[in-house]
């Protein structure tokens, strides 16, 4: 679900530098002795952060998933109140506002929408802004029984010709 995630946000954004799989990229940007793939920005980060599972028949279950979507943007712009570029802080606005958009009522799987539960935004080492935002959806996972074939019988029969 994630790689529909990432794929339908890069679709939609396609000024942003990056859309990817959270593993870590943003709490390792300062660790020089971590070999990761290099942050770019703006970037967005997906995960999948938990799921809560409840049984339905067989061994099926359905679940309540939770997804966290960071928008990562570099501010280095001067944004006080009389530098006159408050204009970048619009910009940042309006990108969070359009990646909310664009995921609100999403449906990354056949039994799911995407909803917003929880925002919150910080700020980051180096002037890094974070917008991050956590959605909730439901998800089912089926496991099909497979069968084991039986190995064909064969009967001989020796007659005369």
């Amino acid at each position: 679900m994630i790689c529909k995630l990432v794929a339908h946000i890069n679709e939609q954004m396609p000024e942003l530098s990056m859309v990817d799989e959270d593993y870590g990229q943003l709490e390792n940007l300062e660790d020089d002795n971590r070999d990761m793939y290099p942050i770019t920005f703006p970037a967005v980060l997906v995960e999948n952060t938990e799921t809560e599972w409840s049984n339905l028949a067989g061994r099926n279950q359905k679940g309540d998933a939770m997804f966290r979507v960071r928008l990562i943007i570099d501010c280095y712009d001067d944004t006080h109140a009389e530098c006159g570029t408050q204009y970048a802080v619009e910009e940042r606005e309006d990108m969070r506002s359009r990646l909310h958009t664009i995921l609100q009522g999403f449906r990354p799987v056949d039994d799911g929408v995407l909803i917003r539960k929880r925002s919150k935004f910080f700020t980051w080492y180096h002037g890094i802004k974070v917008y991050e935002m956590t959605y909730a959806c439901v998800v089912t996972e089926t496991i099909r029984e497979t069968v084991k074939a039986e190995r064909p019988k064969v009967l001989l029969s020796v007659g005369k010709l």
